[in-house]
């Protein structure tokens, strides 16, 4: 893999620590609002083949979930991090498939974490040789990185190094989850994305999904995150509360 390619797909390290992270580029100045039109889809074969994919396969509450953590991640990375060279595409195949394990029919599928066979399956749905047009295959190098993404997402360490693709979704999906972060993202930002992606409830649905997986697999690694203080946090999410 070329330094080029590691970057364009989102490989370079960060610190896993959100914590650290985030120290490391304050002071800086409010969020700004940054509305949903100015982070469209990439017009690419390959986003709207996976677009297409998500939205048969999941949930309409978890697809707009996963649509809002495209456009807050992106939000953040222009203001946060403007040096992380990741292409959008990259990104935005991680966020619709990064909770395509939490489908009924996925948490059923395995006795794997859902985290680790999402990884596995958007490996597979990215690289799908069926397809006709070879613009919407993913390079093995992309897929990849969105699959190493996909598997870390809930991967909240304090010591070592994550992809920076990695760091971003991890970063937006607790953000939409449990509304930490909440200075990363300007309140304006937030209006306009749950109107074009509405949360219908997102937080007792993602709450009930967070149960559902520790009562198949007590073994999972959402525990990791706290058997019950996780989905508490999720269901006090008072900077999401008035949009639910």
């Amino acid at each position: 893999m070329s330094p080029s390619t590691e970057t364009q797909y989102g490989f370079t390290p960060v610190e896993s620590s959100a914590q650290r992270l985030l120290s490391s580029v304050k002071p800086t100045p409010a969020a700004p609002f940054i509305p949903v039109s100015e982070t469209p889809i990439p017009d690419t074969a390959l986003s709207q083949r996976i677009d297409e994919y998500a939205r048969s396969h999941l949930p309409a509450p978890t697809y707009n979930h996963s649509r809002r953590v495209y456009h807050y991640g992106l939000a953040i990375k222009s203001h946060l991090f403007p040096s992380w060279s990741f292409t959008d595409e990259t990104y935005f195949l991680a966020c619709v498939l990064h909770d395509i394990g939490t489908t009924e029919t996925n948490l059923l599928g395995t006795k794997m974490s859902f985290e680790f066979y999402g990884g596995f399956l958007a490996l597979d749905v990215l690289q799908k040789s069926a397809v006709s047009d070879p613009d919407a295959v993913a390079p093995r190098d992309q897929a990849e990185s969105v699959a190493e993404a996909i598997i870390r997402h809930q991967d909240l360490c304090q010591q070592g190094k994550i992809t920076a693709v990695g760091q971003l979704l991890q970063l937006a999906t607790i953000f939409d989850n449990t509304g930490a972060y909440s200075e990363c993202v300007h309140p304006s930002t937030i209006e306009d994305v749950t109107t074009c992606f509405p949360r219908m409830k997102w937080s007792s649905c993602f709450a009930a999904t967070i149960h559902r997986e520790n009562e198949l697999k007590p073994w999972s690694h959402t525990t990791t995150l706290g058997e019950y203080e996780f989905p508490a946090k999720v269901l006090g999410n008072k900077l999401m509360e008035p949009f639910e």
